[in-house]
C-alpha cells in the first residue's frame, strides 16, 4: 500500500459499504478529468481507552476487514474499465479528523451518503458537516439512488448566494455538468416579492450561457434555503453545488432516507471552497 502523499489526487473513504463503493465509482470520472490517481483510504476507529492485550486478535481482524474493503472497491473500480490509477491506504484514527487532514493533498474528498460501523456514524449528520466545512477541498457526499435519472436528464443544481465566490461555485457546477452531460439550474435566493433579484439571476444566466455556449443553463428563484427546495424539487437532480458558506446546510441535505417525519434531498452534494 503507498504511504507517500501524492503531489495531486482525488482521495474516497472507503469503510466497506456499498454507498463507498458507489462514491468511489462516481469519483472514477472526477480522477480521469484531472489525470490524477484514485487515493481509497480506509480508516480504522481509534480505541477511546486503552485496548486490553485480549484484543489484539480484534486489531488483526479491523486490519483484515479494511484491506478486503479496499479490495472489493478496487475489484469494482477495474470493472468500470476507465483507466484510472488506484492507490489505496488503511489509517487510524477519527474518519472525519482523517479525511479533514488528507485534504490537504487532494484536488477531491469523496465518501458516501450512508455508511457501515464507525464510519457511519462517522460521516453521518454533523460530522459531515465538519469534513465539509473544514475540508482544504471540494467534498462530494454521494447518495446511492435506486432510481437513477436518465443520460442528458440529471440535473445539476447549483446555489447562487450572491456571495463572493458565486462565480466560482457557478464555474465548478458547469465543469461538473461537462463532466457528466447535464444541464444546469441555477437556484437564487429571492427576497420579498423578488422581482428584481429574479432579473438579476436571469441576467447572470445569459452572461453564463454565452461563456459556457456547451452547457444548458436555467435559472429559477426561490423563497427558501437550498435544503428545502431540494426537499420538494429533487426530482431528476443527480448533484447539487454549493458553497463553503452553504457548508451547515450538509446534514439536511443529506439527512436518512424516506424519514417518516422529515424531507430530505435525495440527491449527491458537492460543496465547493471558496
Amino acid at each position: 500500500m503507498n504511504t507517500t502523499y501524492p503531489s495531486r489526487s482525488v482521495v474516497v473513504g472507503i469503510d466497506g459499504s456499498q454507498a463507498a463503493i458507489g462514491a468511489a465509482e462516481w469519483a472514477v470520472d472526477e480522477a480521469v478529468s484531472r489525470e490524477v490517481p484514485l487515493r481509497l483510504i480506509h480508516v480504522i476507529q481509534d480505541q477511546v481507552e486503552p485496548a486490553p492485550f485480549a484484543s489484539v486478535g480484534n486489531v488483526r481482524m479491523e486490519l483484515e476487514y479494511g484491506e478486503a474493503a479496499l479490495r472489493i472497491a478496487s475489484a469494482a473500480l477495474a470493472a468500470t474499465g476507465k483507466l484510472v490509477k488506484v492507490e489505496t491506504l488503511i489509517l487510524r484514527g477519527d474518519p472525519a479528523t482523517t479525511l479533514i487532514a488528507e485534504s490537504r493533498h487532494a484536488d477531491m474528498v469523496c465518501v458516501g451518503s450512508v455508511g457501515i460501523g464507525c464510519f457511519a456514524r462517522g460521516l453521518f449528520g454533523s460530522t459531515a458537516a465538519e469534513l465539509a466545512g473544514s475540508a482544504r477541498c471540494p467534498v462530494a457526499i454521494i447518495r446511492s439512488k435506486q432510481r437513477q435519472p436518465k443520460p442528458d436528464t440529471g440535473w445539476i443544481v447549483v446555489s447562487i448566494t450572491g456571495s463572493s465566490d458565486n462565480d466560482g461555485i457557478i464555474a465548478y457546477a458547469i465543469e461538473e455538468a461537462r463532466l457528466r452531460h447535464a444541464p444546469v439550474l441555477a437556484v437564487g435566493a429571492v427576497q420579498g416579492a423578488g422581482d428584481e433579484t429574479s432579473d438579476e439571476l436571469d441576467r447572470q444566466v445569459q452572461v453564463w450561457s454565452r461563456h459556457y455556449p456547451d452547457v444548458r443553463l436555467h435559472s429559477v428563484a426561490a423563497h427558501t434555503g437550498i435544503a428545502k427546495f431540494l426537499a420538494g424539487n429533487d426530482d431528476g437532480v443527480q448533484l447539487a453545488v454549493i458553497g463553503s458558506s452553504e457548508a451547515h446546510q450538509v446534514a439536511q441535505l443529506i439527512g436518512p432516507h424516506s424519514h417518516p417525519i422529515l424531507r430530505h434531498a435525495e440527491c449527491s452534494v458537492l460543496v465547493v471552497r471558496s
